[in-house]
C-alpha cells in the first residue's frame, strides 16, 4: 500500500514536452531517496490543461505541479515526499489572475466541467487493467451479459438520449437498433478513431488514457446487436493510442473480457486493430469500412446504411471514441443519470479540443448546453494579450464560425446548426482579431482540397475552385462578382457531393460570408485585409514621427526595400519590399506598422 501517488502525464502532448524524463527521473529519485515501498509512480493519460505539460500531480493532497522538468524533481522528491512541503514555485498558477492553485480541482479550468467520457483520463495507469476494474470497469459488461436482454440494452441506450459524437449526432440507440433487426449470419461493430480534424485530439487522448472503455462499450454493442467481431480503425499518427490498445487487448482477453464465453455466459466477441493511412474522408462511415476491407477509402452512396449493409455488406454499427466513453457509465447509471446532463434534446456532456488564440489550451468537457462564452471566457482564460474575441470555428472544415454576437449560444447540437455552425467531433479553435476570416476559409479549403478522395466530381472540381476564388479574393484580384459566383458554387457542392464531407466543405466559407461580409468586400473593393494577414494586400509603412533613424529595419530588411540615413526617418520602398515583415520586428520603436 503506498502512502503517495506521482501521477504523470503520459499523453501525447505531454509525452512531447519530454514527461517521459520527468517520470524517470521520479523513478530514480524515489529510489535513491528510499521511498520505493511508500511512493508510486503513475503514467496517466490527459489531464486536459495541455499548454502546462509536463503535468505532475501528487496524491493524496492533490498538489497540482506544472511545467516540471527533471531538473525539478529532486527538489519534489526532497521537499514533497520526504519532508510533506509543497514546491510552492512550481505550483500552478492562474493565467488570467496570476492566483496561486495547489489543486487541479480547483483551477477555474476544472469548475466548470464534468468529467465523463474523461473520467478516467489523469486517473488511472492505461495500461494496467486492474486500474480500470477498480474503478468500475467491466462491470457495465457483466451487467449486461448476467442481468440484461439485447433489447433491453438498446432500449438503455436510446432512453438515455446519447447521440453520436462524431459530428453528426444521430442517435445511438436508434442507429443500434436498425442493426439487431437485420438478420445475418455476421454483424459487425466498428469504432471509429481516424480524427482527422485539424486541432482535435479528444479521441486520441481518451484511447491513450482510458483504452478498456472502449472495449468494453463495443462488447456491450456486440452483445445488443448480434455480433462477435469488432474493429477499432485508429490512424497510425497515433502510435501511444496504438501501443495502448494493443496492450489493452491482450490485457482483456488474458482476463476474459474478450474471447470466447466471456463470463462464461456463452457470448463470445473479439476486437482487432486496423491501421488507416491518415486520410480525412476515412472519418467518414462508408470509407472507413471500405478501408479495412482493404480498397482504397472512397465512400460509397446511401442508401443502404451500414446498419443494412456495411463492412463486407453486413450490418455494422459505427460510433466514434467519445460515443463509446459514455456507454458503460450509462448502463452502470441507468439513462435518468445521463438525462439530467445536457439540454432537452442534447443529453449529456461534450469533450472540445480548445486550442487557437486561448489562454487555457487543452481538453474540456462540459454539460451540453454550457454557452461559448463559459468556455472561452472562464474555462479557457480568454484571448490573451489583450485581444477582442472576434470568432470561434466548430466542426474542423465541416464547421462554420461563430462570431462575437453568437457567443452566449447554448452549445448543442441543434442551436450550432441554427446559426451555419455544427458540432463535429469536437475541435474548438478560438480567432481573435488578428485573425482574417477570408484567410480562415482558405485555410480550411485547402485542407479539404487536399483531403478529397476524388470520386465524385462536385467535390474534387468544386472544392478546388472554390479555393482558387478564395485566392483570386486574398490577392486583391476579385471583383464583387466573384463573391456571387463563390456562393452559387457553395451551393452546388453542397447539394451535389457524395459523401457528408464534400456536402459540408462550403461550410467555412458559407459561414464567414454569413457573419464577416465585409472583410469580402473590404479585400475586393479596397483591396485592403483589415486584419492585415493577407500579404498581397498588406503595405508596411514608416512612421517618420517615430522613426529615429537607428537603420535597425534596413540592415535586417533581406531585399533592400528600407533606405534612409543615420538618424534621419527611413523610407520602404513598397515596390522592392517582400512583406516578411522583419523590419516591424526588429523596430525598437514602434514605427512601423502595416495596412
Amino acid at each position: 500500500m503506498f502512502r503517495s501517488h506521482v501521477m504523470i502525464c503520459g499523453g501525447t502532448g505531454c509525452t512531447s514536452s519530454g514527461s517521459d524524463k520527468v517520470a524517470d527521473a521520479f523513478t530514480k529519485g524515489i529510489v535513491d531517496a528510499g521511498l520505493e515501498n511508500e511512493v508510486n509512480v503513475v503514467r496517466t493519460g490527459c489531464f486536459g490543461l495541455c499548454a502546462l505539460g509536463p503535468i505532475v500531480i501528487i496524491y493524496p493532497e492533490g498538489t497540482f505541479y506544472s511545467r516540471v522538468t527533471p531538473d525539478d524533481v529532486p527538489e519534489i522528491v526532497n521537499e514533497h515526499l520526504l519532508k510533506g512541503r509543497v514546491v510552492d514555485r512550481l505550483v500552478y498558477n492562474e493565467t488570467s489572475t496570476g492566483e496561486e492553485v495547489k489543486s487541479l480541482e480547483d483551477t477555474d479550468f476544472y469548475r466548470k466541467q464534468k468529467r465523463v467520457a474523461l473520467r478516467n483520463c489523469g486517473r488511472i495507469n492505461p495500461e494496467n487493467i486492474d486500474e480500470y476494474i477498480a474503478f468500475d470497469g467491466y462491470t457495465a459488461l457483466g451487467k449486461v451479459l448476467t442481468e440484461m436482454t439485447p433489447q433491453q440494452v438498446i432500449d438503455t441506450i436510446t432512453a438515455s438520449g446519447l447521440r453520436g459524437r462524431g459530428g453528426a449526432g444521430f442517435p445511438t440507440g436508434r442507429k443500434w437498433a436498425f442493426a439487431a433487426a437485420n438478420e445475418a449470419d455476421q454483424k459487425y461493430v466498428c469504432c471509429n478513431a481516424d480524427e482527422g480534424d485539424p486541432g482535435a485530439f479528444m479521441d486520441r487522448s481518451i484511447l491513450e488514457g482510458d483504452p478498456h472503455v472502449v472495449l468494453e462499450a463495443m462488447a456491450i454493442a456486440g452483445y445488443a446487436i448480434g455480433s462477435n467481431q469488432g474493429y477499432i480503425y485508429v490512424r497510425a499518427e497515433y502510435p501511444i493510442a496504438i501501443k495502448r490498445l494493443r496492450i489493452a487487448i491482450d490485457q482483456a482477453r488474458d482476463y476474459g473480457m474478450l474471447g470466447k464465453n466471456i463470463f462464461d455466459t456463452g457470448f463470445d466477441f473479439d476486437i482487432d486493430l486496423k491501421l488507416g493511412a491518415g486520410a480525412f474522408v476515412c472519418g467518414e462511415e462508408t470509407a472507413l469500412m471500405t478501408s479495412i476491407e482493404g480498397k482504397r477509402g472512397e465512400p460509397r452512396p446511401r442508401p443502404p446504411f451500414p446498419a443494412v449493409k456495411g463492412l463486407w455488406e453486413k450490418p455494422t454499427i459505427l460510433n466514434n471514441v467519445e460515443t463509446w466513453a459514455n456507454i458503460p457509465q450509462i448502463i452502470n447509471n441507468g439513462p435518468e443519470w445521463f438525462n439530467t446532463m445536457g439540454t432537452e434534446k442534447s443529453k449529456g456532456t461534450k469533450v472540445f479540443a480548445l486550442g487557437g488564440k486561448i489562454r487555457n489550451t487543452g481538453l474540456v468537457e462540459v454539460p451540453m448546453g454550457t454557452t461559448l462564452r463559459e468556455v472561452v471566457e472562464e474555462i479557457g482564460g480568454g484571448v490573451p494579450n489583450g485581444k477582442k474575441f472576434k470568432a470561434a470555428q466548430t466542426g474542423g472544415p465541416s464547421g462554420g464560425c461563430i462570431p462575437a454576437e453568437h457567443l452566449d449560444i447554448p452549445i448543442d447540437y441543434d442551436n450550432l446548426t441554427s446559426i451555419g455552425s455544427m458540432m463535429g467531433s469536437g475541435g474548438l479553435i478560438v480567432m481573435d482579431e488578428d485573425n482574417c476570416m477570408v484567410d480562415i476559409a482558405k485555410f480550411f479549403l485547402s485542407f479539404t482540397v487536399d483531403e478529397s478522395c476524388g470520386k465524385c466530381t462536385p467535390c474534387r472540381i468544386g472544392t478546388k475552385r472554390l479555393y482558387e476564388m478564395l485566392e483570386k479574393i486574398t490577392s486583391g484580384n476579385a471583383e464583387l462578382e466573384d463573391i456571387d459566383r463563390m456562393e452559387e458554387l457553395c451551393r452546388h457542392i453542397q447539394k451535389n457531393s457524395l459523401c457528408a464531407l464534400g456536402q459540408t466543405a462550403p461550410n467555412p466559407v458559407i459561414s464567414t460570408l454569413r457573419y464577416f461580409r465585409d472583410e469580402y468586400i473590404a479585400h475586393v473593393v479596397d483591396k485592403r485585409c483589415p486584419a492585415g494577414v493577407c500579404k498581397d494586400l498588406l503595405q508596411y509603412v514608416i512612421d517618420p514621427a517615430k522613426c529615429k533613424g537607428c537603420t535597425k529595419c534596413a540592415r535586417n530588411c533581406p531585399v533592400g526595400a528600407i533606405s534612409g540615413t543615420v538618424k534621419e526617418p527611413h523610407v520602404i520602398d513598397s515596390s522592392k519590399c517582400i512583406k516578411c515583415g522583419a523590419c516591424m520586428e526588429n523596430c525598437s520603436f514602434g514605427a512601423i506598422s502595416k495596412k
